[in-house]
């Protein structure tokens, strides 16, 4: 009798743990939000007039996206982040070199072609080439190159080899290669890399490093490790598209046709949506379900309620990404077209200027993987860089990236590599004088900002903006904008690096 009263006492104990979790990710994504909602709102009230039912439709796609986002962060600290720290911790206790190249190689090719924004983001490279890069072509080259470089990754994090020589190479082999690919190619190519690091593939990765360096003896060094392997793979997607470009015979060319859902009704894009999403999403999980399952019978076996517990995770991750994704697609790409091509009629270029760094600064808070990124990076150094902060510098290099890309739109005489060359000299250079923690973080970061909030409602302002905007390319400016997302944070958080560093050397010069 006591001990099954002890064993509900239990049960409720648990169940009251997981809900405060639950509102405590609820308040999380409410502030992340709210900001993009209230600015569409007044943006509809004053210059981009919306009509109902896509008015409608948008607040029905924010409730999906509360919703959804709320249940994926819970389902990530419960099912993907332990499966990711548990598969780390199993290859670095192997110790054996070829275990942990395979397992690299293996993880990356499947995690990649499991990540739903790839597969959206090459459907529309099919669609804009006319069919020259295929759909499937570009899914499979861009996983090839995340499994090259997520292994390499992982070879790094155990031979303790420095992230920013590394990145120097491999940037300089980009720079190379890429003097002789097309900008259409490059301007996929670095797209393809945000794509790549989305909300499923960020958690699993961070885990994955956090486990391998956690088993290190040297703490500073671990701490350190944790960060990087998203950077690493992201040049991986970059380095794959641009070789692929050299056997490229094909000339890319084609147009993205701006068009708004003509259903005036407000379900329907949702009720079409919802089962596209989940089919992709169970596409998504199924291998690292069953790499799980496969290491839970060789080399986990957790226990009987912790199995449970990670299987209810994904379960978790499942169902708040269909309804993430149902949202961002339903309800927020329509309204994201109609109003940058609005606001271009207008013929007020400071105005498209000035949105776009808002959207820029706000967006960026509701990607699902910032928040996963963010909470590690507080985790990892024990407080010390507070998420808050990461939030708050991350927020203003997307800004400024969002701006940058209406300049290019606005003057077609801009072209991308401008600001992508100087970009990428700038932050290899700065990664030699800032603490490598930070290196890490803003490498990894550069990735997880063009999630597919970004991806997907900054894209279509930004299509809806060069539609409207006489000489601007509607499919070059438009890939262009994932790619400039992805350049920023890799300032930004460098700099932020800089701060603490002179900040941490002021502290020990007053304290003698």
């Amino acid at each position: 009798m006591s001990e099954s009263l002890f064993t509900q006492a239990g049960k409720k104990k648990g169940s009251d743990c997981y809900l405060n979790v639950l509102l405590e990710k609820l308040k999380e994504v409410l502030f992340a939000v709210i900001p993009v909602t209230v600015i569409v709102l007044i943006l509809n009230f004053t210059f981009t007039p919306l009509d109902h039912h896509l008015l409608v439709r948008f607040l029905l796609g924010a409730f999906f996206i509360i919703i959804g986002l709320t249940i994926f962060l819970f389902g990530v600290d419960i099912g993907i982040t332990p499966i990711g720290t548990l598969m780390g911790n199993a290859l670095a206790k192997s110790n054996k070199v070829w275990i942990v190249g395979l397992a690299g190689l293996i993880l990356g090719f499947f995690i990649s072609i499991a990540e739903p924004d790839l597969h959206i983001l090459a459907g529309q490279v099919q669609a804009v080439t006319a069919g020259v890069l295929s759909q499937t072509s570009i899914v499979v080259v861009v996983s090839v190159g995340i499994a090259v470089l997520l292994t390499l990754g992982l070879f790094r994090i155990v031979y303790n080899q420095p992230l920013n020589k590394m990145l120097t190479l491999i940037y300089l082999l980009i720079l190379v290669i890429g003097i002789f690919s097309s900008s259409g190619f490059i301007a996929i190519a670095f797209d393809a890399s945000g794509a790549t690091t989305g909300a499923l593939t960020v958690p699993f990765m961070l885990a994955l490093a956090y486990g391998i360096s956690s088993l290190k003896k040297n703490g500073t060094a671990s701490e350190e490790d944790s960060f990087g392997l998203v950077g690493m793979a992201s040049a991986g997607a970059i380095l794959a598209v641009i070789i692929m470009s050299l056997f490229s015979t094909g000339e890319l060319s084609g147009s993205l046709d701006f068009e708004v859902t003509q259903s005036v009704s407000i379900f329907a894009p949702f009720l079409k949506e919802m089962p596209k999403m989940a089919g992709n999403i169970i596409v998504a999980l199924l291998p690292l379900l069953l790499t799980f399952l496969l290491f839970q019978s060789f080399s986990f076996r957790l226990s009987r309620r912790a199995f449970r517990k990670t299987m209810k995770g994904l379960l978790y991750t499942f169902i708040g990404l269909v309804f993430f994704l149902t949202g961002v697609n339903a309800g927020f790409m329509d309204v994201g077209s109609v109003v940058g091509y609005r606001l271009a009629l207008l013929g007020q270029p400071w105005l498209v200027l000035l949105v776009g760094f808002i959207l820029g600064l706000v967006v960026i808070l509701a990607e699902p993987a910032v928040y996963v990124l963010t909470t590690q990076i507080e985790n990892v150094t024990s407080g010390y860089v507070k998420r808050r902060i990461v939030l708050f510098a991350l927020s203003l290099g997307v800004g400024c990236a969002v701006a940058f890309s209406m300049v290019r739109i606005l003057i077609p005489g801009v072209q991308l590599w401008h600001f992508l060359l100087p970009g990428y000299i700038i932050s290899i250079a700065i990664s030699y004088v800032v603490p490598s923690l930070f290196v890490g973080i803003a490498f990894d970061a550069g990735g997880v900002a063009s999630g597919p909030m970004t991806a997907t409602f900054i894209l279509a302002f930004a299509q809806g903006v060069a539609e409207a905007t006489e000489g601007a390319n509607v499919l070059i400016d438009g890939f262009g904008v994932i790619a400039m997302v992805a350049l920023t944070p890799l300032i930004a958080l460098q700099v932020l690096g800089l701060i603490y560093k002179v900040k941490s050397q002021k502290e020990v010069v007053d304290h003698e």
